[in-house]
């Protein structure tokens, strides 16, 4: 779906497709404090990262990556990553909240398109791992 309006952040994404902003997948591209893996976190867009968390999930520090690097790993700005279809394979956790909805939306490259999917289709689209990321 692509739309005419901006949807640079999960409410107005969830605005411009009719759709609760728990049903928005925010796309969170996240660099290992000592090893520089990049990880990617699929999040609702109604929640935020519990970082502690996710560090024991994945047993190290993290950092959230800058706008360089997220577009050097993915190939996209931040603002319109989607959660595949990347530069870099990444590592990649679902928060196990995205499953409760029967439709999710997401980004698809640029903050005007977007996507709907089921969340477990996503999942495998993506081999992700699903995981309680939030708090």
């Amino acid at each position: 779906m692509v739309h005419d309006v901006s949807a640079r952040t999960a409410e107005e994404a969830a605005l411009a497709c009719g759709c609760s902003v728990a049903q928005i997948v925010k796309s969170l591209v996240f660099v290992g404090s000592e090893s520089e893996t990049p990880l990617l976190l699929l999040v609702s867009g109604a929640d935020r990262v519990d970082e502690p968390t996710v560090e024991r999930e994945v047993g190290e520090g993290l950092r959230r990556a800058d706008g360089r690097t997220v577009r050097e790993l993915t190939g996209y700005a931040i603002g319109g990553v989607p959660p595949l279809g990347h530069e870099t394979q990444m590592q990649t956790l679902m928060d196990r909240s995205l499953l409760d909805h029967p439709v999710v939306w997401a980004a698809a490259g640029t903050p005007h398109c977007v996507f709907a999917v089921a969340p477990a289709d996503l999942l495998r689209a993506c081999e992700a791992r699903a995981a309680g990321l939030t708090a």
